[in-house]
């Protein structure tokens, strides 16, 4: 197998299912909240901004349930065909979204974007795939590429909406599907078959997809008093930001008066800043992690305050500014999480938590928003930007409280080599602070791992 072949094949579904999920931001909020009433934005006579708040909600939660399921699914039956299958069914949820534009049936639109969210969890898969066939610096060159690939996913997704909506709603998601056929034809050549008797051996001596997945639920580390306050603070901080990511397309529409054009640029140049600010944020990797957490979070606060406060100019400045703070908190607290706790619990586990803990949020503030949004779309923003300052605070008092621990106690050495670090560093967050899916662990809990 060409490593370079392989690498390109899995940077492409990385990068697509980035795209697949972001691609229809500068697409509703126009047709939620500037066309006239119809049947796709007035299902059963409800509120336009309460189904644009549902149709937001809905592929989170297909991500969530497929992160959960597809991993397990690949140690089971193979990379291979867990891939191909998920790639050809991403293309098939597309191409049903765009039926269900095409014939303004909200129903199949929201039963096509959880199909699509299902799919989209193969990310998981895609780094499997590159940490079990690859090694050394050839491996820590290719999840690179690839964490970067899931990073220009949510820059490539807008740019696309905005720039092919004008040739008709449905055609960004027409692209998209054969943009997903091609790709999983260059997984089929890339990816060797795996032999019938391994194939085999591998489904009898694995547990159930269910029984790896009750038993190694990043949730379980809620047990330890650490992991909660990390995930207390994580939920918090990414309840701010989906608040920000999800609702800020539906202000600019509202406030700015924007099209889908607009709000694909405007995108564009947040994600160009927190693109350049990510490369930077890795060269300095110096200084107190947690203070720098901090004061990023309050950064966050603030631009997404200046979205809900001000008006189209400085709204916009702030839009794209909240690119610069979101990317150092993205750089820092994975890295620092890994140190701090993935030689205990497993950095798959850690950043498991991580990604779990953002899914779970950008559900929560998009049922919020749906109902705020009612009122006044700035609302889910001030809470966004409310709960983004009570991560800082929160963090902050832990930071605290590290300190005062470490300086009664003399701190052990840190068990973590190079290797932990340098992979800890590569893992990417979406613009909306969402992190990439888990990589496997190189340090697997004793017990369950089939």
């Amino acid at each position: 197998m060409k490593p370079r072949a392989l690498t390109i094949a899995a940077c492409l579904l990385a990068l697509l299912s980035t795209v697949g999920a972001a691609l229809p931001y500068p697409i509703l909020p126009p047709l939620f909240a500037g066309s006239a009433l119809n049947d796709f934005n007035h299902f059963l006579g409800l509120p336009p901004k309460l189904l644009f708040g549902i149709a937001v909600t809905i592929n989170p939660i297909g991500l969530l349930i497929g992160s959960a399921v597809l991993g397990p699914l690949a140690d089971r039956y193979g990379h291979r065909p867990v891939l191909l299958a998920t790639a050809f069914g991403g293309a098939a949820g597309h191409a049903l979204s765009a039926v269900g534009l095409a014939l303004q049936s909200y129903p199949l639109f929201l039963a096509a974007r959880l199909f699509t969210g299902l799919m989209e969890g193969n990310g998981s898969v895609a780094r499997a795939l590159l940490a079990d066939q690859l090694a050394g610096d050839e491996r820590f060159r290719a999840m690179s590429l690839l964490n970067g690939a899931f990073f220009l996913g949510w820059l490539a997704g807008p740019l696309l909406g905005g720039a092919t909506v004008h040739w008709g709603v449905t055609t960004p998601f027409w692209i998209a599907v054969a943009a997903l056929a091609f790709t999983a034809i260059l997984v089929a050549r890339a990816l060797p078959r795996t032999p019938p008797a391994t194939a085999a051996a591998r489904r009898e001596a694995a547990p159930s997809w269910w029984q790896v997945a009750r038993r190694q639920h990043a949730l379980n580390l809620l047990r330890h008093a650490d992991l909660r306050t990390l995930f207390l603070v994580e939920l918090a901080y990414a309840s701010g930001v989906t608040a920000f990511y999800e609702f800020y397309p539906l202000w600019l529409v509202e406030v700015a008066h924007f099209d889908a054009r607009g709000i694909a640029l405007t995108t564009a140049a947040m994600c160009a800043l927190m693109t350049g600010c990510s490369v930077l944020a890795g060269r300095f990797a110096g200084g107190d992690p947690l203070r720098r957490a901090c004061w990023s979070a309050l950064g966050v606060a603030a631009c997404v305050l200046g979205v809900a406060l001000g008006g189209p100019v400085t709204g916009l400045l702030a839009i794209i500014l909240y690119g610069l703070p979101n990317a150092v908190w993205s750089a820092v607290i994975p890295s620092w999480s890994a140190e701090r706790f993935g030689r205990a619990h497993g950095q798959g586990a850690v950043m498991g938590l991580i990604s779990t803990t953002f899914c779970l949020a950008s559900i929560l503030t998009a049922a919020a928003g749906s109902l705020l949004t009612l009122i006044d779309t700035r609302l889910i923003l001030a809470l966004g930007a409310t709960l983004t300052a009570g991560a800082a605070v929160h963090l902050r008092a832990w930071r605290r409280s590290e300190i005062m621990t470490s300086s009664a106690s003399p701190a052990p050495a840190d068990p973590s080599g190079p290797a932990d670090r340098r992979d800890a560093a590569a893992v990417p967050r979406s613009p909306a602070g969402e992190p990439a899916p888990e990589t496997p662990s190189t340090h697997p809990a004793p017990a369950s791992r089939p």
